[in-house]
């Protein structure tokens, strides 16, 4: 293990802002995992799980704990032609890497997912998803240390409690993900197509299939289109991607909305809308905002670090936003990144 003080949190975040951790622990093998988890929790220490910083809002005072940085790596797989590709992935695996090898492996499943930074211990945590896949659809346990009982304990799918963007790891510090392990589909064309901008992009029905390599180059593409593909020449990428989740709302309350609003029915009977439409139509357009901390020029849904900013300015728009999408429409938005302790909208 390595461990270091008074390390800089902001560059090892995609919004580049916040300040140092007062001790950091860089684990590179699973024991040494265990071992920080262990030795924190004898002494009741303050701790932070930090993975690939794509998703996480550091206070300006930084963290008065310890960092354990996740960088465990390796992919394996068992593949055979009656249940495809059986691949289980260390958490610290970068999970674009993920994607690109399983196209390039023929592995279908996972292709719309190309271009979302972090690594892959973080995917079933939120439930990663876009362009019409999420990680539930292809996750076949999550193994992860449980530090209510001192011990290593592997959850099923089943178990797992997925739901839009969240899952039964979420929002707790119980679980630390060890693994990933991921049931993939052989072959070379990718899972139907569900999402109607990238059907388009692809020039398919929805519903059809198309080459995994195209599927994965339709994704960077429009995701750049975006400023979801990091990039630290365009300060649009300097984000923790979409700020704020979809509403899923009660069918008799997003019937109140005008009739014109994307929405989505659910399976259990609400309906899930459009959060970037609701921002757009409550005065918040892309690129609002003064200063060193903006609304993205490419997609309202990302509250951009343009340079010099403070976690305090990001929190100040973020809230502006939410509190003037409430005053139009009567929704609550709900930030997607994890605001660590002390940080609230």
């Amino acid at each position: 293990m390595r461990v270091e003080y008074d390390v800089p949190l902001a560059p090892l975040t995609t919004l580049r802002l916040g300040g140092p951790a007062r001790r950091m622990v860089t684990a590179e093998a699973e024991p040494e995992i265990l071992a920080g988890l262990r030795a924190a929790d004898a002494v009741a220490a303050p701790l932070l799980v930090l993975g690939g910083g794509s998703n996480l809002v550091v206070p300006d005072a930084g963290f008065d704990g310890t960092v354990l940085r996740i960088a465990t790596r390796g992919v394996s797989a068992q593949v055979d032609s009656c249940s495809g590709a059986t691949v289980t992935v260390a958490a610290g695996e970068p999970w674009d890497d993920l994607v690109e090898r399983a196209v390039a492996e023929s592995w279908a499943g996972v292709e719309a997912l190309a271009g979302i930074p972090g690594l892959t211990g973080a995917t079933p945590i939120q439930n990663v998803g876009a362009y019409g896949q999420d990680v539930s659809q292809t996750v076949a346990r999550v193994r992860t240390y449980d530090r209510a009982t001192a011990r290593v304990r592997t959850f099923a799918a089943a178990d797992c409690a997925f739901t839009y963007r969240h899952s039964r790891f979420k929002g707790s510090p119980r679980w630390v993900v060890l693994d990933v392990t991921f049931q993939l589909r052989v072959g070379a064309l990718g899972e139907p197509v569900r999402y109607a901008e990238l059907a388009r992009r692809l020039g398919v029905p929805l519903g059809a299939r198309a080459p995994l390599a195209d599927v994965r180059a339709a994704v960077l593409e429009l995701r750049r289109g975006k400023g979801m593909v990091l990039d630290p020449a365009d300060h649009d990428t300097w984000s923790a991607g979409s700020f704020f989740t979809n509403p899923v709302l009660p069918a008799e309350q997003a019937a109140t909305l005008p009739p014109e609003t994307p929405r989505w029915p659910e399976p259990d009977g609400r309906v899930k809308v459009s959060a970037a439409w609701l921002i757009e139509r409550a005065g918040f357009g892309r690129g609002y905002g003064e200063g060193p901390v903006r609304l993205s020029t490419k997609h309202t849904l990302a509250v951009t670090n343009r340079g010099g900013a403070r976690t305090a300015d990001l929190l100040a728009l973020a809230r502006e936003v939410r509190d003037g999408v409430r005053r139009r429409f009567g929704v609550e938005l709900v930030n997607e990144p994890v605001l660590l302790d002390g940080l609230e909208l």
